[in-house]
């Protein structure tokens, strides 16, 4: 079986380890493909093909952009794009822009609220990151000693900070992905927001909908996924004629998740693997026409 993730982060947005160490990590997983999806950031897929050295798995452009319209949250992940196209750019200025008002906004609150002040050297530190969220500033709380844990700053502070975040709509990233020759793909389509999860009947409703805006494919193999969501998102992924992905969202110290850990070993455990499997055939055509893409 192909040993293959399309899904992590490095310190470009909220993963703990930098691109070098991502691929040094790949490496020792023996992983074939990989892909690096940083949220609303496509610089480590300019970094990573420097590093690549001969015999190297195989690496993928990737990105991860979060979304919202007036149905609800998507997490819209794009692969094999151009990462100089200005299309993708145009959607990732704003992801990030947009990123860089809710910590702005969330310091504020944070120290009208609950007298919670950072030092100007710490904030200026946070604020230079590539792209700082959640789990930078709970990290800095824990760093300066107003909780003990990042839960306990997500749970009795950052989480009651009212929301007034903007999102990138899901058709400006696809249609973004699309313009750089990439392909756009529903991250963990039953996942919404935080612990929201998506009844089949309304994800195939909502994956219908974005396939109207250009959406070619579902993450329908993921690490907190169970067998029975990956049966449902391959036959949505089957009926729909989507291509199929495969992701752990590994994000080093900042989820206990192993890289390489995408639900696909165990629900194929036992079980022959051909290429003619319906399982196996939309990600069989992804890696097919994103190599083409590349090679275009």
């Amino acid at each position: 079986m192909i040993k293959i993730d399309l899904h992590m982060h490095s310190t470009v947005s909220d993963g703990t380890d930098r691109p070098e160490e991502i691929l040094e990590k790949v490496r020792e997983a023996e992983l074939s493909v990989f892909s690096v999806s940083d949220h609303d950031a496509i610089k480590c897929s300019t970094i990573i093909p420097g590093l690549l050295k001969s015999g190297d798995p195989e690496f993928i452009t990737g990105v991860e952009f979060s979304c919202k319209d007036e149905e609800g949250k998507y997490h819209i992940l794009g692969y094999g794009y151009d990462p100089e196209a200005e299309s993708i750019r145009k959607v990732v200025e704003t992801g990030h822009n947009y990123r860089m008002d809710t910590v702005r906004r969330r310091l504020k609150f944070l120290s009208e609220k609950w007298n919670i002040r950072f030092p100007e050297e710490e904030v200026r530190n946070l604020l230079a990151l590539d792209n700082p969220g959640k789990p930078h500033i709970g990290n800095l709380m824990v760093k300066c000693g107003f909780v003990s844990s990042r839960k306990q700053a997500f749970e009795e502070y950052i989480n009651k900070i009212p929301n007034a975040e903007k999102y990138v709509h899901p058709k400006d990233a696809i249609q973004g992905i699309l313009g750089a020759g990439g392909i756009p793909v529903l991250a963990h389509p039953f996942f919404g927001s935080g612990s929201s999860r998506i009844p089949v009947d309304n994800l195939r409703e909502r994956v219908e909908r974005l396939s109207g805006y250009g959406l070619l494919g579902i993450e329908a193999f993921y690490s907190d996924f169970d067998d029975d969501q990956i049966r449902e998102a391959l036959k949505i992924a089957q009926d729909l004629r989507l291509y199929v992905t495969a992701g752990s969202d590994y994000h080093g110290g900042n989820k206990k998740i192993p890289l390489g850990e995408t639900g696909m070993e165990r629900f194929f455990s036992g079980k022959e693997i051909r290429d003619d499997l319906p399982e196996v055939s939309g990600l069989r055509r992804f890696l097919s026409d994103v190599r083409k893409i590349r090679a275009s």
